[in-house]
């Protein structure tokens, strides 16, 4: 089962560990400046250098020696905006990269919830295919893995340009958008990206691959090669300087992603699937600096 009481149980755990795993200054700055203004009181959270000094519970601190800050309702929340991508090649791998991307990115919008945060979910492959509108609170979680686990590896190739094109023609709030993919578009994936960008939007890459695309094993000799996007396959006969050529291709085409990320400054996390997606998040929180 794909999200079983286990499943939640992990959840609450990484909640607990990190309510802010991205957090970009100007957001952070939005949010101190909202905060200590009188209005109805919400919820705590973490004291994090250069938050306001005036917003932290001193009461708190003298009973438990916390630094927590008082949040308040009318405080600007941030939107996270998850874009997963359901094309056919998710479907590859053991486990499939596509159960491995929701788990993702459940994991991080329950975090997201649990800081009052308000998230949304576009599921794409060649356009867009499905959405979870915007909410906010945690008792919305149920809801989601719903509709995470409704959803289905689908269309043909993936285009993240038309995807995002259509994504942004919507009356929303620019925010932070996590793109769990395997970004395999065959236009390329860094136009959506710039779209992004260029719309004031804050882009963070999760880059999802199976180790056997990494390197792969019992290739040699004569195989039927197929397409997971298109369906069509062929026969080919596979030699030891084809495996050479894969592997630089893959991993010129990591170098890519990562390249792209840096000189734009994204955030960027690539991972193979064989590690857990609750031991992935606690990388990406050690990365961010929200855990030692």
């Amino acid at each position: 089962m794909l999200f079983d009481s286990e499943f939640l149980k992990k959840l609450e755990y990484l909640s607990l560990i990190s309510k802010r795993v991205f957090r970009g200054s100007l957001l952070a700055q939005r949010r101190t400046m909202q905060m200590g203004s009188g209005i109805e009181f919400a919820d705590h959270r973490t004291y994090y250098p250069g938050d306001d000094f005036r917003a932290i519970d001193w009461n708190l601190f003298a009973r438990h020696n916390e630094l927590l800050l008082k949040r308040f309702q009318e405080e600007e929340d941030l939107h996270v905006y998850f874009l997963l991508d359901c094309s056919q090649s998710m479907a590859f791998g053991a486990p499939p990269k596509f159960d491995f991307a929701r788990q993702v990115a459940a994991a991080l919008a329950y975090i997201a919830l649990a800081d009052l945060d308000r998230i949304g979910v576009t599921a794409f492959a060649d356009d867009i295919v499905a959405d979870f509108p915007l909410t906010r609170g945690k008792g919305r979680i149920l809801a989601l893995l719903k509709f995470l686990e409704s959803v289905e590896p689908r269309g043909v190739d993936t285009d993240l340009e038309r995807v995002v094109s259509g994504f942004l023609h919507r009356a929303q709030r620019p925010g932070l958008v996590v793109v769990v993919s395997d970004l395999y578009d065959p236009k390329g994936f860094e136009r959506g990206f710039d779209l992004l960008r260029h719309r004031k939007y804050e882009p963070h890459v999760i880059q999802v691959f199976d180790r056997y695309e990494k390197e792969p094993e019992g290739m040699l000799g004569d195989v039927e090669m197929w397409d997971v996007e298109s369906g069509s396959s062929r026969k080919v006969t596979v030699t030891e300087k084809n495996l050479r050529t894969y592997r630089q291709l893959f991993n010129e085409f990591q170098e890519k992603v990562q390249a792209y990320c840096n000189r734009y400054g994204l955030g960027c996390t690539r991972t193979s699937t064989e590690v857990t997606f609750d031991d992935l998040i606690l990388r990406m929180m050690r990365a961010a600096g929200a855990v030692k």
